[in-house]
């Protein structure tokens, strides 16, 4: 990837409300995943079942415009993986089930993504990398392998967006928080921030720290001297 996000197109601020299930995130998106990887289709049901759960009206950032934006980037920025059909097909999952009241949404998310993948005859050994590549989005450990580190990255990658789209998702995580006092929420997002801006890098893969790293740690200060 080269040019700053602004140049790619990447992460346009929109409104939720302008949001549907298209343009990579629609029933041909999900199925060609499925058969990328070589089994058969997780039902309609399923899939509209998921994006019920990415609509639900308690979220602002983990919504249908975070998984696009995730699957837009993983396939543009293109970092060397072992298997690009499943860390797409995590992507699907990874908020799968998000409540903000809650410390188990990702072990919720896998265990649902293993059912769904058991049902379309996904064996052991890619189910269990799949489970793995949902649970490495807690941010609580290092990515173990290309693929994680790439999930990651690209999870991430909302960090080096345009300023504009930065300062969306900044305020669309005060709104899944505005149960948290404001003073509380302020103490808790500034010690988040910063601990993303004191990584020696946020990226570790070497495509993802060239597309995003730079404007990244700019939009992490921008929001942090907001929180002074």
């Amino acid at each position: 990837m080269t040019g700053s996000p602004e140049e790619s197109g990447l992460f346009p601020a929109s409104p939720q409300g302008d949001l549907d299930a298209v343009d990579g995130t629609d029933f041909d998106a999900w199925a060609r995943v499925w058969a990328e990887l070589g089994v058969v289709c997780a039902s309609r049901e399923t899939y509209e079942e998921l994006i019920r759960h990415y609509c639900e009206p308690h979220r602002a950032y983990h919504t249908l415009q975070h998984l696009k934006e995730c699957l837009q980037v993983r396939r543009f920025v293109n970092a060397a993986c072992q298997a690009t059909a499943e860390i797409d097909l995590a992507l699907w999952f990874h908020d799968a089930i998000y409540d903000p009241l809650r410390s188990d949404n990702e072990l919720r998310s896998a265990q649902w993504l293993d059912d769904v993948a058991r049902d379309s005859g996904l064996g052991d050994e890619t189910r269990r990398r799949l489970y793995d590549l949902i649970m490495v989005t807690r941010h609580d450990g290092a990515p173990k392998s290309a693929d994680e580190a790439v999930l990651v990255d690209t999870d991430l990658a909302i960090l080096g967006a345009s300023f504009e789209r930065f300062e969306e998702y900044d305020q669309q995580i005060r709104h899944e928080y505005q149960f948290v006092p404001l003073p509380v929420y302020r103490q808790k997002r500034r010690q988040v921030l910063e601990g993303f801006q004191a990584r020696g890098r946020i990226y570790t893969t070497a495509a993802y720290f060239d597309a995003f790293e730079q404007q990244a740690h700019a939009n992490l200060a921008r929001a942090i001297e907001r929180l002074d």
